[in-house]
């Protein structure tokens, strides 16, 4: 029996990064991307020439028909394997002040957000908890979702409500054995943040940089391993000392 992980928005930032760190980890991989098919191949291709194990797995989160068919295709090829580990990142920004915001960026980022950790974790969770080896479900929030940030009403409410997701969750299924976390970047060198005046922004860090997407990898690998078996429900900062 073979133990994977799946991260769902794994082809890029910092999506891409923990797909490299688990795959390090020893764990095959499963690469989940919405449509840019290139930078996912890449991301394989870099796990395998390095000895890794991955697949992709193509599917919008948002859309509970496409999670559900992938995640069945892939179990009716691997009966005897199961995903031990979920990590939640896809996410998506269409920041504007609220009161100029259209009504498609609010749901657009609700729904790859918050209805996607929904769709994604609801179709693995009861073959985690059926199994005797528990499972780690580890989701990417924000600082956004703790402090909230002006420009980002759509986005800071999401990955509030992804936080008390997180939380609840933790106490539903800790009795077989299945962590919940949540880790909650500041920020971070990503095609996310890439348009956002770092020189400026840097300034408000108490470390005076932008996190690197390996660092919060890193974190994540630990929260899915076997070292971090008795921590559940929490949300960890990873921002350079900006908030906590």
């Amino acid at each position: 029996m073979k133990k994977y992980a799946l991260v769902t928005g794994g082809s890029r930032g910092i999506g891409r990064a923990i797909s490299l760190r688990l795959a390090r980890m020893g764990m095959p991989v499963l690469i989940n991307y919405q449509s840019n098919k290139a930078a996912a191949q890449e991301v394989l291709e870099m796990i395998e020439s390095a000895g890794g194990e991955a697949c992709l797995m193509p599917f919008d989160v948002s859309v509970e028909a496409e999670v559900s068919e992938a995640v069945d295709r892939w179990e009716a090829a691997h009966p005897d394997d199961y995903i031990s580990c979920l990590v939640n990142n896809a996410g998506i920004r269409r920041d504007n002040l609220m009161f100029m915001m259209p009504e498609k960026d609010w749901h657009d980022v609700i729904d790859v957000t918050l209805n996607g950790f929904y769709y994604v974790t609801r179709k693995l969770l009861p073959k985690m908890m059926q199994r005797r080896h528990g499972g780690r479900i580890v989701n990417i929030t924000s600082l956004s979702g703790l402090k909230g940030m002006p420009g980002q009403t759509n986005y800071s409410a999401a990955k509030a409500a992804l936080i008390g997701a997180t939380k609840a969750l933790a106490q539903e299924t800790a009795t077989r054995g299945v962590t919940v976390n949540a880790v909650a970047p500041g920020f971070i060198e990503s095609d996310m943040t890439k348009d956002l005046p770092q020189d400026e922004l840097k300034k408000l860090v108490p470390m005076n940089r932008f996190g690197r997407p390996e660092e919060v990898a890193d974190l994540v690998a630990f929260l899915c391993s076997d070292s971090a078996g008795y921590i559940t429900g929490e949300v960890i900062n990873i921002n350079g000392g900006l908030y906590s």
